[in-house]
């Protein structure tokens, strides 16, 4: 079974270096053949730290995109990932989603839960982030946008009840080592390695992640959340 991270390690949090952005986003573009383009990034100022765009109230400092044609900025070359973050070595690394996968985003608690019974079902699993805001994304299959509300309706869920948003075309995600201002680093719950370099599609992980938003979401309600 291959290694998930557990709470524990992943709350230990790396530097965010120049020379370590850098060779990340040239290994994703290398190895994993993921489009890649450099955001935002934390600049500090005295004791805090604040976002190259210099939005006061920016919603994700440091990890987002630093211009509007993002889309088109996007390459899957390692040198042209080099050129980019030569000129930007704090940059933010993100990945455009709709390509070469998308990403089924769940909060953290149902995430971890979900994970554990895929496990269990030796369900194929993909690389899976967790965010500094507690949420995961499970990478799948491109495609999986357009499908998921009829999938979650499929199993009995109202689409709007489960907090379970799919991640395609015209969108992106943040990708470890990028720190989020104030909140800590993008991580690996389960790395990108040689094993998981074919995808599940978005049909096989649905019934365990709809399952575990759910199961929250009436938590919440009992909670008067």
């Amino acid at each position: 079974m291959e290694e998930t991270i557990g709470v524990t390690e992943a709350a230990q949090i790396p530097q965010q270096r120049g020379e370590q952005l850098l060779d990340h986003a040239v290994r994703y573009a290398e190895e994993r053949h993921w489009d890649v383009f450099p955001g935002t990034w934390l600049e500090a100022a005295g004791t805090r730290e604040h976002c190259s765009c210099g939005d006061a109230d920016c919603a994700a400092p440091g990890a987002h995109p630093a211009r509007p044609d993002w889309a088109t900025q996007a390459t899957g070359s390692a040198t042209a990932a080099r050129r980019l973050w030569g000129k930007h070595p704090r940059a933010s690394i993100l990945l455009p989603t709709g390509r070469t996968f998308d990403a089924l985003d769940v909060p953290e608690s149902a995430g971890f839960l979900a994970l554990a019974r895929m496990e269990r079902m030796e369900l194929p699993l993909g690389p899976v982030t967790r965010t500094p805001d507690r949420r995961m994304l499970f990478f799948v299959l491109p495609g999986a946008t357009p499908k998921v509300p009829e999938l979650i309706r499929g199993l009995g869920w109202a689409p709007s009840s489960v907090d379970l948003v799919a991640r395609g075309e015209g969108h992106y995600v943040a990708a470890p080592p990028t720190r989020v201002g104030g909140h800590g680093a993008v991580q690996w719950a389960r790395r990108p390695t040689a094993a998981n370099r074919w995808l599940p599609d978005a049909e096989e992980l649905i019934s365990p992640l709809a399952y575990a938003c759910g199961r929250e979401a009436v938590a919440a309600r009992t909670r008067g959340v």
